[in-house]
């Protein structure tokens, strides 16, 4: 994503790409009907801070959120700038576990979306009946559903649970994606979410076809030899990013 950098005192250039980079991928969410409300949450740590990270500032909308407006906290919740806004405790409970325990999760995404709640609540979980659920059975870690996540101890269940995977559907809650990067995280997401849009739409019609485990084997060993331009998701970001520029700039400030 080409943007212009600025550092202040208060940010240096890494900073401020990684805040604009994020400050992008939230109105992508938007623009694709993923907010909810002021709540869910998509953090980065940082790259010139040690255990800090970015996370949206409680009480705005997807929409609103701006560069500039973005809260830095440490993973024991420390705000370490004069930003005025609160940080919500469920999303800083559920990402700080994972910036924390896990040195390769550089962005984690969680949403509230119809498809992603539904499916999560569905016996079975994701089922290999389309394209897009075949590039992750076997590759998704499930939590089962304790209320809402605030208390600490629940996040020592959600690393043990994630293993070595990087994706989990939190049962009767919600998608939980992670990234090497942000654009990694944001095509994770996209095609969890669409995997689940076509498995509603299919239920819904009657019985589906259900793809045999030496298809799926060879269609995610496939996938792995497609190179992709600045790596796995750079270029469906930059391509959404230009979207919403074309809708509202202000994210950038």
């Amino acid at each position: 994503m080409a943007t212009a950098i600025r550092s202040t005192p208060e940010w240096s250039e890494a900073e401020w790409e990684a805040r604009r980079q994020l400050a992008a991928c939230y109105r992508v969410f938007d623009m694709l009907g993923w907010s909810e409300m002021i709540y869910n949450h998509i953090t980065v740590k940082l790259p010139d801070s040690e255990n800090a990270f970015l996370i949206n500032p409680y009480g705005l909308h997807f929409s609103e959120v701006k560069a500039s407006n973005l809260v830095k906290i440490d993973i024991d919740g420390n705000k370490l700038d004069d930003n005025p806004y609160p940080v919500n405790l469920a999303g800083f409970t559920q990402h700080s576990v994972f910036h924390r325990h896990l040195p390769d999760a550089h962005c984690i995404m969680h949403t509230h979306t119809t498809a992603g709640m539904a499916v999560a609540a569905l016996e079975g979980g994701l089922q290999p009946i389309n394209f897009y659920a075949c590039n992750f059975i076997g590759q998704i870690a499930y939590h089962d559903f304790e209320g809402v996540t605030v208390r600490a101890e629940e996040g020592e269940r959600l690393v043990a649970h994630l293993g070595s995977k990087r994706v989990m559907l939190l049962r009767n809650h919600g998608i939980l994606v992670m990234g090497t990067t942000l654009p990694e995280a944001f095509l994770k997401h996209w095609s969890l979410q669409r995997a689940c849009e076509i498995q509603l739409a299919t239920l819904s019609m009657g019985q589906p076809i259900t793809v045999a485990e030496d298809v799926i084997a060879v269609h995610q060993r496939d996938l792995h030899k497609v190179q992709i331009p600045g790596g796995a998701g750079a270029p469906d970001f930059a391509a959404m990013v230009r979207l919403v520029d074309r809708i509202d700039r202000s994210w950038r400030d």
